[in-house]
């Protein structure tokens, strides 16, 4: 069967190539030709498909799309989706897990490091002709013997437990949507605390929970007053569930005393933000599960679920 689909992001043709490859033979790829949403909705008039990355989906595009059958988002953040209106016209949506868990996990443990080992201002200042040997001692932190808090024990969770155990960290969780208790997490030394318990007794809080209306902005000052003043924030999650004014102030009180961040309250961040000139956060653009063996991995199982669908078969991780 040839199907028409849409991928509804501005990418690189290194990337539309790696999901050509995982296309089934006969389908079209509709890539955008400019780099605003706004100016390609005359594209979504021929798809069938449309595959969701960042780019919002409100009622224009689905307006825009009356051959449209299926929207499939290449993650799980689906915020940006007009679903009511998805529903309205008998179109389901489906998300993706797959291809995001490794490239998250490995990626908290990343901004953890290079948090405690001062690596952005060490590579910084080295490049710079400064060397650093002896300055950042006395800032500088080791993984093993340090107490992580992980906010949300999912798949994400789960993972970035089971590494940082390799590290010799102490695991705190703290998941109140788990249905029964974990037995991996006794393999990895992992206890179950409450929130409170988590703030106050962390080194480290990694968030690992979705945006929703109960997690909006649900770190914000009084749970920063609740943490270390030692005490480090990452977030590989999502930028909507920080109050960035209130990490801001932390930070710059002293509150906390730094901070790893992969994703922000407005992306692309502005280059005014105060967080790009405090050199104990280190920043990264929205790439934790940004590999080309997390896209390869996405783009099987999507192609897998639109195949499903063409065949009359259920859906996978259907959301409407």
């Amino acid at each position: 069967m040839s199907c028409a689909m849409v991928y509804w992001n501005r990418a690189t043709d290194d990337v539309y190539e790696v999901i050509r490859s995982e296309m089934p033979a006969g389908w079209t790829l509709i890539t955008p030709q400019k780099d605003t949403p706004e100016a390609c909705r005359s594209q979504l008039g021929e798809a069938d498909f449309l595959l969701a990355a960042v780019w919002a989906i409100g009622e224009e595009e689905l307006r825009a799309a009356p051959k449209l059958k299926m929207v499939q988002h290449q993650g799980v953040g689906h915020e940006k989706i007009a679903k009511a209106a998805l529903k309205a016209r008998g179109i389901p949506l489906a998300i993706c897990p797959a291809g995001t868990t490794v490239g998250v996990a490995e990626h908290t443990i990343l901004l953890i490091l290079a948090v405690y080992k001062r690596l952005v201002v060490a590579d910084t200042k080295l490049r710079q002709g400064k060397w650093l040997q002896w300055e950042l001692r006395s800032t500088s932190f080791e993984l093993a013997g340090k107490t992580l808090g992980l906010v949300g024990f999912g798949r994400i969770g789960q993972a970035v437990a089971q590494r940082a155990h390799a590290f010799e960290a102490r695991i705190l969780y703290h998941d109140p949507y788990l249905k029964e208790r974990l037995t991996v997490a006794a393999a990895w030394d992992a206890r179950e605390v409450s929130f409170q318990d988590l703030l106050r007794q962390s080194d480290i809080v990694s968030l690992h929970v979705p945006t929703t209306d109960a997690t909006r902005r649900f770190m914000s000052t009084p749970q920063f007053e609740q943490m270390k003043r030692s005490a480090i924030l990452i977030n590989t999650s999502r930028g909507a569930i920080v109050d960035e004014p209130a990490l801001i102030m932390a930070l710059e009180a002293g509150t906390i005393a730094g901070a790893g961040l992969d994703v922000f309250e407005q992306e692309p961040i502005k280059p005014d933000n105060p967080l790009l000139k405090m050199d104990n956060v280190v920043l990264t653009p929205h790439i934790s599960a940004g590999t080309v063996d997390a896209l390869r991995e996405k783009m099987r199982s999507v192609f897998a679920n639109l195949r499903r669908f063409v065949e009359g078969k259920p859906i996978h991780d259907r959301v409407v």
